[in-house]
Parts: C-alpha cells; sequence; structure tokens
C-alpha cells in the first residue's frame, strides 16, 4: 500500500512537473512569437507615424524583447527560440539604422538654418521676405559669425545648404538696395561678405575633398 502510494505521488508530481515545463515552453514560444511578429510589423508603419511615435515604438520594442528573454531563462532546450530573438533582434536594428539614417539630414537642416536665422520662418522657396533695409545688415553678420563660430561641426551637406542660404540671402539684398538700405549699411555688408566668400569657398571644398578621401579608404 505504501509502495502504491508513493507510486501516485512520484505519478502525479511528475505530470504536475511535466505540465509546468510545457507551460513554460508554451508561455515562451508565445512571447518569442509576438516579438517576431512585432519586430515585422513595423514594415508596414508609415514614415511619418515613425517620425511620431518613434519614442513609443523603441520602448515597445524593448518591452517585448526583454519578455521574450525573460520566457526563455528556464527553459533548458532554448537555443531555437534565442537564435529567433536575435534574428528578430538584428531585424530591428536594420530597421532601426534605415530609419535614423533618413533623419539626419532633415534634424541637421532645420538646426543649421534655425542657428543661421533664429526662429525666422524662410519657407522653402528662400524668398527671405521678412528681410529688410533696417534688418539686413543684423541677418549678414549673424549668418557669417555663426557659420565662422561652427566652421568644424559642417558637414558637406550643410556647406551647400549654407551656401544656398547664402545666395538667396544675396537675392534679397538686391531688392532691399532698391527699398531704402542706407549706404552705411551697405558698405558693411560689403565688407562682411569680402570676407566671409573665401571662408565659404575654402571650407566647402575641404569638406568635399574629405568626404572623397573618406570613401577611398
Amino acid at each position: 500500500m505504501k509502495n502504491l502510494k508513493f507510486l501516485l505521488i512520484t505519478l502525479v508530481s511528475g505530470v504536475a512537473l511535466i505540465s509546468c515545463k510545457d507551460e513554460k515552453q508554451t508561455n515562451a514560444e508565445k512571447e518569442v512569437v509576438a516579438y517576431e511578429m512585432y519586430v515585422d510589423s513595423l514594415n508596414n508603419v508609415a514614415l511619418s507615424d515613425l517620425k511620431t511615435n518613434w519614442d513609443s515604438i523603441e520602448n515597445d520594442h524593448e518591452r517585448r524583447k526583454i519578455a521574450a528573454e525573460v520566457a526563455l531563462q528556464d527553459l533548458e532546450d532554448r537555443e531555437e527560440l534565442e537564435g529567433k530573438i536575435i534574428v528578430s533582434s538584428e531585424k530591428y536594428e536594420l530597421y532601426k539604422a534605415n530609419y535614423l539614417a533618413q533623419q539626419p539630414k532633415a534634424a541637421t537642416k532645420s538646426i543649421v538654418r534655425t542657428a543661421l536665422f533664429g526662429s525666422e520662418d524662410i519657407g522653402d522657396d528662400m524668398a527671405f521676405s521678412w528681410v529688410n533695409k533696417d534688418n539686413i545688415l543684423r541677418v549678414y553678420d549673424n549668418f557669417t559669425s555663426t557659420v565662422e563660430k561652427n566652421k568644424e561641426s559642417y558637414s558637406r551637406e550643410d556647406w551647400d545648404e549654407i551656401k544656398l542660404y547664402y545666395e538667396a540671402l544675396d537675392t534679397r539684398k538686391n531688392t532691399v538696395e532698391n527699398e531704402g538700405l542706407s549706404g552705411s549699411d551697405n558698405m558693411k555688408i560689403a565688407s562682411i561678405k569680402f570676407k566671409f566668400a573665401p571662408l565659404l569657398k575654402a571650407n566647402r571644398m575641404g569638406s568635399k575633398a574629405e568626404e572623397n578621401s573618406e570613401a577611398k579608404e
């Protein structure tokens, strides 16, 4: 009788252990599949939505990845599931890299533009309609001094952008000259332009040469 009871207890314990293992395995598989599906779903997210929700996406990804990894901790045979997590993680990192590669240009453009012109909206047409005879000297002075101060940090794309802004500002100056620009301010602007032109040319050419050199390495 004692042997029978012991056998029954052992059998029940074994079933419970198997059941527990099966439950952990099922839960782990569920978490890994959820992580895989989440990463794969990101390919269907519009770029505009990514910009708005990127922080949320980063947090969701981290949470789901951790949940999948934690679910595997108590499994003895987990290599296959670990491999799936690694594959999805690499997919996400590639996805993230592709997304971020599109962002710096726009972000840097905005930062450079703000530094050069403050909060003024120059618009995509760069008409500089807000520049007039009373503030054009200050605009030129701030523009050139800002470029001088930050010249070591600009990329080739930044220098190309700066050149476009500078040429657009010069175009606006031609209009402002006919709208009552004082001779004194005009002379000061001419002096600023005389000093700035070689700086712009040298640094822009230098950044292109550096980029070409790096591309060959």
